[in-house]
């Protein structure tokens, strides 16, 4: 059993697959350092592509070259859906499902990994809300005077116990970097552990089905994060560097917000902040949180 950290208490975080850096910007044998849950968390990737995670040593320091296979007191470690993760607890074999992922004519890759001065709730709690498209991405996501979040469905799945926020839509000026003209777009979100939500949402170049966008929320501390941002596109007209570009461009729109939320650590009191009507997902996000027992990157419910 892996050793948790001292920072984090919280078995279903502990226990959970977190993301550390995208496998296509990483170097057989070369060590990698970033940090996790407030622990300084080391990889290197074997030549198969397989990755080898532990705890920093003060031997084996970023930048150098190593044999994976001679590390001892490894941690738990996977490559799936584009990243490296790891964990610190007791993690299950399987984390969650993709299908889509493996389709031929898909396009998978990291839009960005970004820093952000917030808590991973908070993070994940943004990425749900659609009410500040025609405010903060005006132009791109939404514009006056569209501004209506029509009414959705929000549940909790009974078996995987997964959110889902279904019916969503909402009027979008520039749905995606290929976009030509405004229209109403379908969306739906599914929060699939506690720092890790995907959305699909309509294609413009594929009628009938959906790209997908995910942001896999790597906590550094209770308050700050790297955000990985997952792309999983039906799009064979634009260049990578162009839609990342794009997904970079809306990103950095929201960074503002997010870093100058306060407090950076998400209250889980229903009344600590009023929610309106639009707030439904973020409503069932927090119930869910506290029903999990997550402390990590939250203020409890009294």
């Amino acid at each position: 059993m892996a050793i948790a950290t001292e920072a984090c208490h919280d078995r279903v975080i502990l226990d959970q697959w977190h993301p550390l850096w995208a496998i296509d910007e990483t170097e057989p044998g070369v060590v990698y350092e970033t940090r996790l849950l407030d622990e300084s968390i080391s990889f290197a990737m074997t030549a198969d592509n397989q990755a080898v995670v532990w705890r920093t040593r003060r031997d084996l320091t970023a930048g150098m070259t190593v044999d994976p296979a001679s590390i001892t007191d490894t941690l738990p470690s996977k490559c799936e859906f584009l990243y490296v993760w790891t964990s610190l607890g007791d993690p299950p074999d399987r984390s969650f499902d993709i299908p889509e992922f493996f389709e031929a004519d898909r396009r998978n890759f990291n839009g960005s990994t970004l820093g952000v001065n917030t808590s991973a709730p908070r993070a994940v709690e943004n990425f749900l809300d659609m009410g500040h498209f025609p405010f903060v991405h005006d132009r791109l996501l939404g514009s006056e005077p569209h501004t209506e979040v029509v009414d959705y469905r929000v549940s909790v799945d009974p078996e995987t116990g997964e959110i889902w926020a279904t019916e969503c839509q909402f009027w979008q000026p520039a749905a995606s970097a290929t976009a030509t003209g405004g229209q109403m777009i379908d969306y739906v979100y599914r929060v699939m552990q506690p720092y890790t939500v995907l959305l699909y949402k309509s294609c413009p170049a594929a009628p009938g089905r959906m790209d997908l966008i995910g942001l896999f929320v790597q906590p550094v501390t209770e308050d700050r994060v790297r955000a990985h941002m997952f792309l999983s596109l039906v799009d064979d007209e634009s260049s990578v560097g162009f839609i990342r570009y794009f997904a970079q461009t809306i990103f950095a729109q929201d960074m503002p917000i997010i870093e100058n939320q306060n407090p950076k650590l998400l209250p889980l009191d229903p009344q600590a902040e009023t929610p309106i009507r639009s707030d439904r997902s973020s409503i069932v996000y927090r119930r869910w949180l506290s029903d999990l027992g997550v402390t990590y990157g939250v203020i409890p419910a009294a």
